[in-house]
């Protein structure tokens, strides 16, 4: 379980096809701190460390199923060597909820179609699968990449969202453009909330 609130900015420094796809993430995490079989959300994906060391900088290893690459956005070749990730540990209990719950099981891939300054913050439009539309609400959250951000306006299937200097700062957010394909977890309540109007 996870909060969307972004924690580090990790860095591919590998990654090799095997039965599975392997991927060594570099990070800044002490990783003395990070034991085997820990769960690490990258780019919002949540996954199951296998291996760790610090040379020559630290770095923990990834195995990533077929299903999770078809699912995300690591099926559209976006994870290579240098790409930068969200990062974020798993809530322990006591730990502050700053942002809302997020699984670490992304839904599906949303496309960024639009990207502009407004003021200081960046609007960003993005155009999501039409089954997972209904999920998302103005003034709802969503993870993108990992990340928790409140919807701002929904129009069919995009919707947009507003990222403010601090957000672009600690995350990979200042990285994207348009085009680019972002993992998309809609808010766990809100499916909840659909599935129940069903039999309503």
């Amino acid at each position: 379980m996870f909060t969307g609130i972004i924690t580090d900015i990790g860095e591919v420094l590998e990654t090799e096809q095997r039965g599975d796809l392997r991927a060594r993430i570099g990070t800044s995490y002490d990783i003395d701190g990070i034991d085997l079989g820990a769960s690490i959300a990258c780019d919002g994906v949540c996954l199951t460390v296998i291996a760790t060391g610090a040379s020559p900088k630290n770095w923990f290893d990834v195995e990533i199923s077929a299903e999770s690459v078809n699912l995300t956005n690591i099926g559209r070749n976006a994870w290579f060597a240098g790409r930068r990730l969200n990062l974020e540990r798993a809530l322990k209990v006591g730990d502050e909820l700053g942002g809302h719950i997020v699984s670490g099981h992304v839904d599906g891939v949303a496309e960024l179609v639009e990207l502009r300054d407004e003021g200081d913050s960046t609007r960003m439009t993005f155009r999501a699968p039409e089954d997972l539309a209904r999920f998302i609400a103005p003034k709802g959250s969503v993870a993108l990449n990992g990340a928790s951000l409140t919807v701002n306006e929904v129009d069919g299937c995009t919707f947009g969202i507003n990222v403010i200097p601090h957000t672009k700062e600690v995350t990979t957010w200042g990285d994207v453009k348009e085009g680019d394909f972002i993992n998309l977890e809609i808010d766990t309540m809100a499916r909840y909330v659909a599935r129940l109007r069903e039999f309503g």
